[in-house]
């Protein structure tokens, strides 16, 4: 009698950046050096990069960031993760029936992506499904995400398939999940909607540009999605925002784009969020909304960053109200949205 071939497993990985494992110095330092010591995220020479990062970054920002974090950190943890370990379990409910498993690795901190991959590589899974949880594509976080990966699996005897999942910055369930968890804000006619990215250098812009010609550094380039800007963050931010505006039927002058998030002496993509906020407070803008489209799951840019200090400085330049949209997390829409996706991809397997 011939031996049963065994049936190819499946399994899918959900990657995302991570969270300190504790609102303290000690943990925020050692999540801080994790990520900044990658060469996509600080691409600089790299005894340039040990210097900036050990002898100015940790001992300056670590224990400012920490501050930071008691201010949203939850009785269960770092809010970042709760949310993403719910949706992770939300997922395999969802894909119960075709016995698929899950799991979620971190690039900094737990659980780590080693320690998701040996647990997919223990339920025996030959293939995997991977999904970078960053919407709009940055070599220094999907494109970092990747590589990894791909540094995990290095050494493994047996490769397992993957297929990869690209940036679903214009995917329409991503924006529909996102207009459903955003319209109840809207209700009430807010004054202004703002959609708020994390910023970039501008180099980054530069080099992902394939043509070599196409980018300006003006942002006129990024305004439309064209071939030539496909890799271009920028440009897919504001896809996005142009996505999500029609499907909240925004009239044009009623929504901005902005990005947040910069460190730094470079120069970053602009508008920047703190100083949108203070042009459109002293315009007369009394109440604002704002979405963060480029998370998907609440952080410290989203609860402190927007939530706490640019409510606190939107209403110091005569703004009234700023009201944050809280992000997919593992609301049941978002979960609906991701678990299409992942079929569609289990399909094609």
């Amino acid at each position: 009698m011939k031996p049963e071939i065994r049936k190819i497993q499946t399994g899918i990985l959900l990657i995302n950046l991570g969270t300190p494992g504790a609102p303290r110095s000690r943990e925020v330092r050692v999540f801080l050096r994790k990520l900044l010591s990658s060469k996509r995220v600080l691409d600089i020479n790299p005894v340039w990069r040990w210097l900036l990062v050990n002898l100015i970054i940790l001992p300056f920002r670590s224990g400012k960031s920490a501050k930071a974090y008691r201010k949203i950190w939850l009785k269960d943890g770092s809010p970042f993760l709760v949310h993403l370990q719910k949706l992770k379990n939300a997922l395999l409910e969802q894909l119960a029936e075709e016995k698929i498993p899950v799991e979620l690795g971190m690039q900094c901190g737990e659980p780590s992506l080693k320690s998701a991959m040996a647990r997919l590589h223990k339920q025996r899974c030959d293939r995997i499904i991977v999904l970078p949880m960053y919407p709009q594509y940055a070599s220094s976080t999907y494109g970092s995400a990747i590589e990894d990966l791909y540094k995990e699996i290095l050494d493994d005897w047996n490769i397992p398939h993957l297929q990869i999942i690209p940036p679903f910055f214009s995917d329409s369930r991503f924006i529909e999940a996102w207009a459903k968890v955003g319209l109840p804000y809207l209700e009430n006619g807010p004054d202004h909607v703002l959609f708020s990215f994390h910023s970039l250098p501008l180099r980054h812009l530069k080099k992902s540009d394939c043509s070599g010609a196409w980018c300006k550094n003006d942002y006129v380039c990024c305004l439309e999605l064209v071939s030539e800007n496909r890799n271009c963050y920028c440009a897919q931010s504001y896809h996005t925002a142009k996505l999500l505006a029609g499907s909240l039927n925004l009239e044009t002058e009623k929504w901005s784009v902005s990005f947040q998030s910069r460190f730094g002496r470079d120069v970053w993509i602009k508008p920047s969020t703190e100083e949108h906020l203070k042009q459109l407070a002293e315009r007369g803008v009394k109440r604002v909304v704002v979405f963060c489209p480029g998370f998907v799951a609440d952080n410290l840019e989203t609860l402190e960053e927007i939530g706490m200090r640019a409510t606190e400085h939107f209403k110091e330049h005569g703004g009234e109200d700023l009201q944050l949209v809280p992000s997919l997390n593992n609301h049941p829409e978002w979960v609906s949205a991701l678990t299409s996706i992942i079929r569609q991809h289990l399909a094609s397997c």
